[in-house]
């Protein structure tokens, strides 16, 4: 096998790989083999059909798409491998020659790591945060946490904003009921606007047993489109007034949602991790300003292709954490009416950002020499065996030798992105 590399611009580059003629024959052999059980010819029992028969009847170039599918993967890898330079996208492949006893000939054309001329890496100046707690910063998680240990109590009163109301209810236009309107015991969040229009307005003031005519119009845009922009109205039985009741504050509540005995100590574990946050957030928002403003003042040509590949990427791990949630990409698209494509384009500006960001701090590892350590090494897999409950001998050899490259390589990335948070000057 040979490669040849023909540098084109904007970073781009195409690759000529050549197979020789006996792997060609090799893949068209193995193509037959796959296939032959398919093809029947009369006067021949199945599977038994000779090649050549075959290809006189159908035409030399029978086998061929299967055998260039077969070939093309592993000389693409192999051509990767030898020409040297940075691949950073996935290869628009051309089949040029295949001809069974010639040579088999194709062209990858792929996107090259571009280089970066880096600006002021040092010293950039970065906004100051506010790492400040306030008694109203603790007031208001405790109050979360009431919230979240808040009870729904039946109450003998008329409805009010923010109570449940348990209803029945039949939706009618121009007299006649509409399918999708009818419900019964549902749960009702008044001041939720869950309901079209102001129906859970009218619910106010009415009492359990009443009996209630409610009127909306629907929107115009309304996704029923038989439905859109037309009044209706609902007949709406209240059968259940129930309000939110949040515990007292006090040393007993603090008792049963931490482990503290008394309120002022959990006010204070508060405050503490509160606090503990608020320089976290600061941290981390003082890097993604002081990367942003290097990346700002560098120069680089990112090929087109390099980014589509990122989109790509970004997509599919959306769509494997869909799947882990037991929802699939195409059932997300049709329920948000969103397109692949559209996702695509939306992820555009943060594919852009990753890239550039991954460049400089590269740049950045390189221009300061930072590297990472066996012993860094060594603890990134150890946290990654407890994570995955795997053993650190098997994690390294799933990861093998690329593996442990690539979180070397990550590793002095985000060395480098803390050495540019700490010479940053906060202004």
């Amino acid at each position: 096998m040979s490669v040849q590399v023909e540098k084109l611009e904007k970073n781009m580059a195409k690759l000529t790989i050549e197979v020789s003629a006996e792997k060609l024959e090799e893949a068209i052999q193995q193509a037959y083999l796959k296939n032959r059980n398919r093809i029947q010819i009369p006067g021949f029992r199945k599977g038994k059909v000779p090649r050549k028969m075959i290809e006189q009847m159908y035409g030399k170039e029978f086998f061929y798409e299967d055998a260039a599918n077969a070939l093309i993967p592993e000389a693409y890898e192999k051509a990767v491998d030898e020409c040297e330079e940075t691949i950073v996208s996935s290869p628009r492949i051309d089949v040029t020659q295949i001809e069974a006893g010639m040579p088999f000939i194709f062209t990858a054309e792929v996107a090259l790591k571009p280089a970066v001329t880096l600006g002021k890496y040092k010293g950039v100046e970065v906004a100051k945060a506010d790492t400040s707690v306030t008694d109203e910063d603790v007031e208001a998680d405790l109050n979360r946490q009431r919230e979240n240990n808040s009870r729904m109590v039946t109450v003998e009163r008329p409805v009010e904003d923010g109570d449940i109301a348990v209803i029945d209810f039949e939706g009618f236009v121009d007299g006649n009921a509409f399918e999708g309107g009818k419900g019964e015991n549902y749960s009702l969040g008044i001041g939720s606007h869950s309901f079209v229009d102001n129906f859970e307005e009218q619910l106010i003031g009415k009492n359990t047993g009443d009996e209630v005519d409610v009127n909306v119009t629907f929107p115009e845009n309304y996704q029923a489109k038989e439905l859109a922009g037309k009044p209706a109205l609902f007949k709406v039985s209240i059968k259940e007034v129930k309000e939110k009741q949040l515990p007292d504050l006090d040393d007993e509540f603090a008792s049963e949602v931490s482990d503290f005995d008394t309120l002022a100590e959990y006010r204070e574990d508060i405050r503490k991790k509160l606090a503990e946050k608020k320089e976290q957030d600061a941290k981390n928002a003082k890097e993604d300003a002081a990367v942003a403003a290097v990346v700002a003042d560098a120069q680089m040509e990112i090929p087109d292709a390099m980014v589509e590949t990122q989109q790509r990427q970004m997509v599919d791990d959306f769509a494997q954490r869909l799947q882990m949630q037991g929802m699939n990409l195409e059932m997300y698209c049709q329920y948000t009416g969103q397109s692949p494509e559209n996702m695509l384009e939306s992820v555009k500006p943060e594919a852009l950002k990753r890239i550039q960001s991954r460049l400089v701090l590269e740049a950045v590892a390189a221009a300061e020499n930072i590297q990472a350590s066996e012993e860094d090494y060594e603890n990134e897999v150890n946290r990654m065996a407890e994570s995955y409950k795997m053993e650190a001998d098997k994690v390294k050899e799933i990861m093998g030798e690329k593996g442990k490259k690539q979180i070397m390589d990550d590793l002095a990335v985000s060395r480098a992105a803390d050495f540019i948070r700490e010479n940053a000057v906060e202004v």
